[in-house]
């Protein structure tokens, strides 16, 4: 049962459950990205409570993608890429738990790449990244500007089509992700879980494989997994600055 405490009496906890953690994973989504200013899909103000001609979860389907690939890009550029976006207080402070040797890999639903910006050496990224995209014919790498820069369909010199290194919805997760992240998971005294919903499955399910000490969840809102929790802090993920 989660622990109930005002929000400094939970930071102090976090901040002494972090001291005398030596092998700590964090797994977030969403709201992490948002205190950067990238849209959460499932906010109030969000993608998916804006009009479009398709939901968004059909726009960004592996089907959409292959038929309707003029549609699929026009939405990816304009709502999927956020070149300007830089590391909030959130990364950074992550990026600093890893340099002081406690953190041992983010894991995120996120695909900005932000926490690598930060300095985060070991990310583990679920859903893939929009700054790796590939050709689906000759399998050549491109950098985001690939995408960025054009217009239309894009294509590869081979003629193949680029598409971006995200997960979309019809398909798989990356095994070799999945299965690293269950192996820090399994292996974590402590699991931080900031900024999701938990409502996304496989990757809710996540928390199932962790059997360390302090399971601490940090969302804006409550999430069917706060009971499970060793501490659930309703709050903005940028308390981790206070505590790291």
């Amino acid at each position: 049962m989660a622990q109930v405490q005002d929000l400094e009496q939970a930071k102090e906890t976090l901040r002494e459950w972090i001291a005398e953690s030596e092998r700590i994973v964090f797994f977030g989504g969403a709201g992490v990205s948002t205190e950067s200013h990238i849209p959460d899909f499932r906010s109030v103000d969000g993608l998916y409570n804006q009009s479009y001609d398709y939901p968004p979860e059909t726009i960004i389907s592996h089907t959409f993608f292959v038929h309707r690939p003029e549609t699929f890009f026009k939405f990816y550029r304009e709502k999927m890429l956020y070149p300007d976006a830089k590391p909030n207080d959130a990364h950074i402070a992550l990026a600093k738990l890893e340099e002081m040797g406690k953190l041992t890999a983010v894991i995120t639903q996120n695909i900005d790449g932000l926490h690598q910006a930060a300095g985060s050496k070991n990310v583990l990224e679920l859903h893939g990244s929009v700054l790796r995209n590939y050709c689906t014919k000759c399998r050549k790498f491109y950098p985001v500007k690939a995408i960025a820069n054009s217009t239309g369909v894009p294509h590869c010199d081979c003629g193949g089509v680029i598409k971006p290194d995200v997960v979309l919805y019809e398909e798989s997760l990356d095994s070799d992700i999945l299965s690293s992240s269950i192996r820090h998971i399994r292996q974590a005294d402590m699991m931080i879980v900031a900024g999701t919903s938990l409502t996304v499955y496989p990757a809710a399910g996540l928390l199932d494989y962790f059997h360390g000490k302090h399971l601490v969840l940090i969302n804006k809102s409550v999430t069917p997994r706060d009971s499970d929790a060793d501490l659930a802090i309703q709050a903005s993920v940028s308390i981790l600055k206070d505590v790291i």
